[in-house]
């Protein structure tokens, strides 16, 4: 498969689940992928990328680093040539009431889910201007669109990379460069394992969201990346500046047993 042929990627987040996932999928249809994350990777989907695109490679760095984001995505177009892609993946889930959190801990989140991402479109979208095209996709969450329990900070960082999203769909469009987020729901990733489907404290919260999710599971990195995939590659050549929700159907509505007496469960 040929979606992406020859397409270079920059995809943060990259040493596990969504970002692994993307990493994989781009190289099955023909990208070369420079992934970052913050630590080392033993991944075996990253490890899946690499031996289908040997070219492709690992950078270690810190989305929060100015320096390094330049560094790496000035290194990346040494290498290749160009920039046609960048996936925004890098992110922590964290939160709580507004008076039980400490002002540190809503900093931190922000300066990761929100600046980071900022601060790799903002040297990203340089080459893309000059090279005259460009796909950016950017995870913000179907907690960016709607409220949660105690999600504050979190919440808030995500609707802010939905906005930063539009904002740069607008500026950039007549440059020939694409903007758009995806909001995943639920999925079966580290960083969901350890803040809500492992925790046995939240058990009961857990069973209430499957319930909740229309198709009723948990989704898959796997799913999230085939929504990367569509969004980057040319198929998506007339949108931009969109939010996609990728949820399972968790956003759709409340259920409140009616397809039961319908004979539809």
């Amino acid at each position: 498969m040929t979606r992406l042929k020859d397409k270079v990627a920059f995809i943060t987040g990259a040493a596990s689940g969504i970002g692994a996932a993307c990493a994989l999928r781009f190289v099955q249809e023909g990208a070369w992928v420079v992934g970052f994350d913050i630590g080392e990777t033993t991944n075996d989907t990253w490890k899946k990328a690499v031996e289908i695109a040997p070219e492709s490679y690992f950078e270690i760095g810190d989305v929060r680093d100015e320096e390094r984001i330049r560094s790496v995505i000035e290194g990346t177009v040494k290498r290749f040539g160009r920039l046609d892609i960048v996936v925004n993946c890098a992110g922590i889930a964290s939160g709580g009431p507004v008076h039980m959190l400490p002002t540190e801990e809503w900093d931190r989140v922000m300066d990761i889910n929100l600046k980071g991402t900022f601060l790799v479109c903002k040297y990203a979208v340089g080459q893309m201007v000059e090279q005259g095209s460009g796909s950016i996709v950017n995870i913000s969450s179907i907690e960016g669109i709607e409220g949660s329990e105690g999600g504050s900070a979190y919440n808030v960082s995500k609707g802010g990379v939905i906005l930063l999203t539009r904002n740069m769909a607008m500026d950039y469009a007549r440059k020939g460069i694409r903007v758009n987020t995806i909001c995943p729901g639920f999925v079966d990733t580290p960083l969901a394992s350890e803040t809500v489907l492992d925790n046995e404290i939240l058990k009961d919260f857990r069973d209430h969201i499957i319930e909740a999710i229309l198709l009723g599971r948990i989704g898959r990195p796997e799913e999230i990346a085939n929504a990367v995939l569509f969004l980057a590659s040319d198929e998506a050549s007339f949108i931009t500046g969109h939010a996609l929700m990728v949820d399972g159907g968790f956003t759709v509505g409340h259920r409140f047993g009616i397809t039961r007496l319908m004979g539809l469960e």
